[in-house]
């Protein structure tokens, strides 16, 4: 099967040999030759696809596929928080409170046997970018785990081309599959259904693959399941949604978020969660945490969490 590509741009002259070629001009005639401008262009905010670290023997490359924007962000998270409450919540972290920013971030695995990608994004088309950027290709894949089966994970599994992963089989939660088997939602018909025969179920404390094993974390939605990496006695926790915002859900586990599915139940999947990671100072990603979704949790002094972004800590 030919590969999957995007087409490639005409490469365009590098500063460098624009440099060389004005060196063979007389310094004056250079001078007089380049054009007098305003400013250089305006860009817009912009940021890179990928981000790459080690953990033990393994190699981690988180994926940007897309960001969006929400306006009125109350009507997601902290439903029937008192809107001062809110905001202060905001203004503490300096975030505005009439807007907020999610990330979407697949994450991939390289443990040296196989490369492993957690969740797809929402079009085949995003994670084919995302993944070429970060120098692979989809045939490269050779096993895709999802956490949960909302769209924005399992979207991009596929389109009209056929599967978007040629090589891969496919893990998934078994109480999630069955959940939604028995919903006869449409994304899942078309995406998951096609792949039924390449795909595996994982149960809490199972080792999927080699270093991966899957964890429980109920709520958002009836079956969604984290999973734990280890390597050379290192670990990171790749969490899916068990939190949505880095403030307004993981500062405040308890303030109800209106895409889980059970309410309560994902509170205390954030709580419990969120403990752990902070007790043993385990570094997690979080699909939708700030890009490039990488960070770690600590406990205040009134028994709280707050995030803490990642820094350099897995770059040496």
């Amino acid at each position: 099967m030919a590969r999957r590509t995007l087409p490639l741009k005409t490469p365009m002259l590098s500063r460098r040999g624009l440099i060389a070629g004005a060196g063979a001009l007389p310094l004056a005639a250079a001078a007089v030759a380049r054009p007098a401008r305003a400013g250089a262009d305006l860009m817009g905010p912009g940021m890179t696809r990928f981000n790459r670290f080690t953990l033990g023997e393994f190699e981690v490359t988180n994926l940007l596929t897309n960001m969006a924007t929400q306006d009125n962000p109350q009507e997601i998270f902290g439903l029937d928080v008192p809107e001062a409450d809110f905001k202060a919540a905001a203004k503490a972290r300096h975030l505005p409170d009439t807007v907020a920013k999610t990330f979407f971030t697949p994450t991939l695995v390289n443990t040296g046997k196989e490369l492993v990608l957690f969740d797809t994004g929402e079009e085949p088309i995003q994670i084919i970018r995302a993944l070429e950027q970060a120098g692979y290709f989809v045939e490269d894949v050779d096993r895709v785990i999802l956490t949960h089966m909302h769209s924005d994970h399992i979207s991009g599994l596929s389109d009209e081309a056929g599967p978007t992963f040629p090589n891969a089989r496919y893990v998934t939660g078994s109480l999630e599959w069955d959940a939604w088997d028995d919903t006869g939602d449409d994304a899942f018909d078309t995406f998951m259904m096609p792949l039924a025969d390449l795909t595996t179920f994982a149960a809490d404390g199972q080792e999927v693959t080699t270093g991966i094993t899957a964890v429980e974390a109920f709520g958002h939605t009836m079956g969604h399941m984290a999973y734990m990496v280890e390597s050379a006695g290192k670990a990171l926790f790749i969490g899916g949604d068990f939190v949505l915002h880095h403030v307004w859900s993981l500062e405040h586990p308890d303030w109800p978020v209106i895409f889980d599915e059970d309410k309560e139940a994902a509170a205390q999947t954030r709580k419990r969660l969120l403990d752990m990671l902070a007790t043993d100072g385990i570094p997690f990603v979080g699909y939708h945490m700030p890009w490039p979704g990488l960070g770690f949790v600590e406990k205040d002094k009134d028994g709280g969490f707050r995030y803490v972004p990642a820094t350099y800590q897995l770059l040496v």
